[in-house]
């Protein structure tokens, strides 16, 4: 009795369709992505600098994170839902600069605007090495917005438009761009970052 030989499986094409799968599974699957802070870093310092200008207390906003994810804003305990207002409050300071708990001013030229009085406020952070990711975050998130609603609030009731329609306009007019930079250098971001401390420290 003879055997009918079984016929072969061409597997030639196999290998074409493996390939196509993994990019098929490469294209469509996604994929973490690290997330951080938009932070412009001052540039290097090439000489040490020998005379280190002081910086009055007056002038600064001291925030505190500890290990254990309690705020400290100038020695006393608050919740993150209201940093935001202080560190507004602080950052507009007194129009006059009279109060001695307040910044003080410094005459600066601005563009559109001339010279004229501007704080000299600074806001230091300063995180325990165990305080939690999660808190960090929530604490930038409420000092930039500080300045986010005060730039808006001014580019509002000196321009009549808010910071993002300004940007809007930016790409069509160099008056809006001016507008913009006006805005800023009255209300200029200066959050200073300490270097973490370690608990007990």
């Amino acid at each position: 009795m003879a055997r009918r030989n079984a016929p072969e499986i061409n597997a030639g094409s196999m290998a074409d369709i493996a390939f196509l799968l993994l990019i098929f599974f490469l294209v469509t699957t996604t994929m973490d992505v690290d997330t951080g802070l938009t932070r412009r870093l001052p540039p290097p310092i090439e000489e040490p600098l020998e005379d280190i200008p002081e910086v009055r207390q007056r002038n600064v906003f001291q925030v505190l994170v500890n290990a254990n994810d309690d705020l400290l804003v100038e020695g006393e305990p608050m919740d993150v839902g209201n940093l935001r207002e202080e560190a507004k409050n602080f950052i507009i300071g007194d129009p006059t600069f009279q109060d001695p708990e307040m910044p003080e001013g410094k005459l600066t030229k601005v563009p559109l605007l001339g010279e004229m009085m501007v704080s000299k406020q600074i806001i230091s952070l300063q995180n325990d090495r165990g305080t939690s990711y999660d808190m960090y975050i929530k604490v930038q998130n409420e000092l930039v917005a500080a300045y986010n609603e005060v730039r808006n609030e001014y580019a509002q009731r000196k321009f009549g438009k808010t910071m993002k329609q300004l940007e809007t306009a930016a790409e069509l007019s160099e008056k809006a761009e001016l507008q913009i930079d006006a805005v800023k250098d009255v209300y200029p971001q200066r959050i200073s970052e300490a270097e973490p401390k370690n608990a007990g420290e």
